[in-house]
């Protein structure tokens, strides 16, 4: 209580979302600003997320900032981060790219920005938050990956071995800053009920709302969690494929 007896607001730490325009994205906007964090949204074209911005802060009262960022411009990164209204306390990575296997498998280029998408450009963004976060002594990093990282599927392979190096990436991360007060968490999450899987049938079991993936980052955020999966069946799914003999393996298509 301060000498007039009102409360003094409490300040939460700032949250900055990259790759904030797709549907997690903005599911996890909405989770931390409705614990009442302030929110730095950077994406591509963000000036088409005026409208998320403005709900954000009606609907939570809290400061929200856009912020125009390209993973794959990798010598713009340093002055993104030097433009921000202050160095978040969380950083969450959303940054990806689906793509077409069977495309990326005839055009090069569609593979290369595939595997950039998910691995490089993250990558980069983060190790610069890294070393800022390391010189202030804290901070937490969350980078999306996924399960299909885990190994390599005729389907999916080339988006499977760039979410191989991003898993790997962040788990040296991990490693590395564990003792320098910075918490890194992956999040492997599976099928997710987005714009970019609308086309395809999932099964429902194996598949979570971006709000799911949202709450799941919170609470990982919060208890200092390491590796997430956002639904656990998919730790046994994979657990099953990796002891799968490759034998075997190279000679089924899942």
């Amino acid at each position: 209580m301060g000498a007039s007896g009102k409360t003094c607001a409490v300040t939460k730490p700032s949250i900055l979302i990259l790759g904030a325009r797709s549907d997690i994205g903005i599911a996890v906007a909405h989770k931390f600003a409705a614990h009442g964090h302030p929110i730095q949204l950077a994406a591509r074209q963000s000036k088409k997320l005026d409208a998320e911005k403005a709900n954000l802060q009606i609907r939570y009262g809290v400061p929200v900032t856009l912020h125009e960022f390209d993973a794959l411009l990798p010598e713009t990164h340093a002055e993104f981060l030097a433009m921000l209204p202050e160095l978040p306390a969380i950083a969450v990575s959303i940054v990806g790219m689906m793509g077409s296997q069977e495309g990326s498998e005839s055009d090069y280029l569609l593979a290369s920005c595939i595997m950039r998408s998910n691995f490089e450009g993250p990558a980069n963004i983060l190790s610069l938050l890294a070393n800022r976060f390391e010189e202030r002594g804290s901070g937490t990093l969350v980078g999306l990956s996924s399960v299909a990282g885990e190994r390599g599927r005729a389907t999916n392979y080339v988006y499977g071995s760039a979410k191989a190096g991003f898993t790997a990436f962040l788990s040296g991360l991990r490693n590395r800053l564990a003792k320098r007060g910075v918490h890194v968490v992956t999040v492997l999450p599976g099928y997710v009920a987005t714009e970019a899987t609308e086309s395809i049938h999932l099964p429902a079991r194996l598949t979570a709302q971006p709000s799911e993936v949202a709450e799941r980052i919170v609470v990982a955020v919060e208890r200092k969690k390491n590796v997430i999966y956002v639904r656990p069946v998919w730790r046994l799914i994979m657990l099953i494929i990796r002891l799968i003999p490759e034998a075997v393996f190279k000679r089924i298509r899942i």
